[in-house]
């Protein structure tokens, strides 16, 4: 090994054992087990976009991958069985397996829908079996309460253990010790490394990179020279010294929040088109509001048909934290970027410059009396909301989307569980658990 490398790999097996976990195909994996006559078929859930959101894998073996169009899938497998995205029970099924983690440790990062980070040190006394055992029980006991297969891999930083959960993919099991670095990393494609995209990986090539381990044999300095902080940190996490740690805490601070709405079939109707771009404004200031968050900045964009995207965007007076006091800048930005005659299938926000929504400093030319009333009525709208369920109370814009119904309901792309609702449960409100079909 060069001296240019600063100093030898760690050769122990886990300096800090950490494990990733990833569902396979989780969307349609969940309809699978929620639907067991599915079980070995080609699925697709994203009926509701008309376009492939999550392949199951007896589809990816066709062809099929995402984001392909419906169309195109099923005309590649016509046996194909499309269904609308249920991402309510996606989401409580994910609860559950977090859950289920934390049996084991609880040193958890639910980093998204169907990742996991956790962390394992000093749990082989409390479990009596190593850390490899931890991991695997962890991935079965998972797959046996949920019935869907995971991938785990384990290794000495959660850049490791995320390229070890995809070594074997579907329902996969990795161990990645720090002291076989130099075996396997020579194997690994720089773009397996989650931090180096295209670009970056395009740069290494024209160095002479051509996989990790031909990176890591370069010097730190050089790493820092020529990708900065994240050059440096990542040399770090590849040699099994862990530099970002497993965070616990739940998300509270965002540089921005996005919602977008896909609806079908297209429409080039300007009121309904621009219905759905202000429930889009809504959920994100919902959202917004519920972390103590305003914002600076707004983008509006609109997709047509033939997934053509265009967008404008500009800054508030001052940053807000109120539905109202955004709802005319949106519609000045909608009216610019909309043309007559298209017929568009999604509607985007974004807002971005965020900052804490606490103290206000008004400034002198400032209507004070109309800012606290508009501070007062969304008060009113999230306590109204959160009792009787989301946009229960909304803008009178939005009552052009119950003059399209086609748009929302009656075309077989809603999910189970808003169609078969239990005794008591409305469309906006239902209980916190997945329709299981259970007889009895």
């Amino acid at each position: 090994m060069s001296a240019s490398t600063n100093r030898p790999l760690s050769i122990s097996s886990f300096p800090s054992p950490i494990i990733h976990i990833d569902c396979d195909a989780f969307f349609t994996s969940v309809e699978q087990a929620l639907h067991p006559e599915l079980k070995g078929k080609p699925v697709v859930t994203g009926k509701e976009r008309g376009i492939v959101a999550c392949a199951s894998y007896e589809a990816k073996a066709i062809g099929v991958k995402r984001p392909m169009r419906l169309w195109e899938a099923q005309k590649i497998c016509p046996q194909l069985i499309c269904l609308p995205s249920d991402y309510e029970t996606y989401s409580l099924i994910s609860k559950r397996m977090f859950e289920i983690i934390r049996r084991f440790t609880p040193t958890l990062e639910e980093y998204s829908i169907d990742e996991a980070f956790a962390e394992l040190s000093g749990l082989r006394r409390l479990h009596r079996i190593g850390y490899a055992e931890i991991a695997y029980k962890i991935k079965q006991t998972v797959q046996q309460e949920l019935g869907f297969t995971v991938s785990v891999g384990l290794s000495a930083s959660k850049t490791l253990a995320k390229i070890a959960s995809k070594e074997k993919k579907p329902d996969g099991f990795f161990v990645l010790r720090a002291s076989e670095l130099h075996l396997f990393l020579p194997k690994v494609a720089l773009e397996r490394v989650c931090g180096f995209g295209p670009n970056t990986v395009a740069l290494l090539e024209k160095q002479g990179i051509r996989n990790v381990w031909d990176y890591l044999m370069r010097p730190e300095a050089w790493a820092k020279a020529l990708l900065g902080k994240i050059g440096v940190e990542l040399w770090h996490e590849l040699r099994g010294e862990a530099v970002y740690p497993v965070v616990t805490q739940k998300k509270e601070d965002y540089a921005s929040i996005s919602k977008t709405k896909t609806f079908t079939p297209p429409s080039s109707e300007k009121d309904f088109v621009r219905a759905q771009l202000v429930r889009n404004l809504e959920s994100a200031f919902i959202k917004m509001r519920r972390h103590k968050l305003r914002a600076k900045r707004l983008c509006v964009f609109l997709r047509d048909q033939e997934f053509h995207s265009s967008g404008v965007e500009a800054q508030f007076d001052r940053s807000t934290s109120s539905t109202l006091d955004a709802v005319g800048l949106a519609g000045e930005l909608f009216d610019r970027v909309f043309r007559p005659g298209t017929a568009y299938r999604l509607t985007g926000i974004v807002l971005s410059k965020m900052e804490a929504d606490r103290t206000v400093q008004y400034d002198l030319f400032d209507d004070v009396p109309k800012i606290e009333s508009m501070k007062r009525i969304d008060r009113v709208l999230d306590g109204v909301n959160e009792l009787y369920g989301k946009h229960a109370l909304h803008l009178g814009t939005s009552l052009w989307l119950g003059k399209h119904r086609q748009h929302v309901a009656g075309r077989g792309d809603l999910p189970e569980r808003k169609m078969q609702l239990l005794p008591g449960e409305t469309y906006r409100q239902r209980l916190g658990i997945p329709l299981w079909r259970v007889q009895v």
